[in-house]
């Protein structure tokens, strides 16, 4: 307990009221929220495991669609994994579980998923190269692009909802494709739903890596000024 001006004593998880009364101040740190920089350290963390074992189910995908031969599973395994994209980084936030390790493991693990999908799919013959090749060639631009601008010291960018919009309905569309490669009545509708989907994903994608320019931009120059003026706050 902590007495406070007044007299009166202070619980830790109490609100000190102003005197004269009167809403008491903000706290300047969301409750629940950790702010310790120590923490952002951790390597075993919820979050980091959901991102390894995606990382695991990669090599099992290749193995079930070229090893054991089922398209099938090898599909839905290549569906699942890019739908819960968004968990790892869900959890992080939620249980405030944010970690450095994390920040780089995610997107390389994403990465990795999607280039190895493409490849995988497009050398299983069910998709035309042409259309694998748009879709890498955008992928290695933007990740081209994140290592310079992270070498010039360029601010953190969040994703965009085109960008975020694109992505899902590519990883929907892969799949699609997989599952769609066959002589079936059912399959010629899912491979409808895989170009639909697919050609809808890809434009979006190209879309956001030019809506990305701009925002690059703007993210040097902050990350330059910030620079600048830590350098100038320390000179002595």
């Amino acid at each position: 307990m902590e007495a406070t001006a007044n007299g009166r004593e202070r619980g830790v998880g109490s609100v000190e009221v102003p005197p004269g009364g009167g809403v008491p101040p903000e706290p300047a740190t969301p409750i629940g929220v950790d702010t310790d920089p120590d923490r952002l350290d951790r390597v075993l963390t919820v979050p980091n495991g959901i991102t390894v074992v995606r990382l695991a189910c990669i090599p099992l995908f290749v193995w079930l669609l070229f090893g054991a031969r089922r398209q099938t599973d090898a599909a839905v395994l290549l569906g699942a994994l890019g739908a819960t994209d968004w968990i790892d980084g869900q959890v992080a936030r939620r249980w405030h579980q944010v970690s450095t390790l994390g920040k780089v493991l995610d997107p390389v693990a994403d990465r990795l998923l999607v280039g190895t999908a493409v490849i995988a799919v497009v050398v299983y013959g069910a998709v035309p190269v042409w259309f694998a090749a748009a879709t890498l060639a955008r992928e290695a631009l933007v990740s081209a692009a994140v290592l310079v601008l992270a070498s010039l010291g360029a601010e953190r960018i969040d994703v965009l909802v085109v960008g975020k919009a694109g992505t899902f309905a590519l990883m929907f569309a892969y799949p699609a494709f997989l599952l769609g490669d066959g002589r079936a009545v059912w399959q010629g509708d899912v491979r409808l739903a895989a170009w639909t989907t697919g050609v809808v994903g890809l434009a979006l994608a190209w879309v956001a890596a030019g809506a990305y320019v701009p925002v690059a931009r703007r993210a040097l120059h902050a990350g330059r000024a910030g620079e600048a003026g830590r350098r100038g706050g320390t000179a002595t």
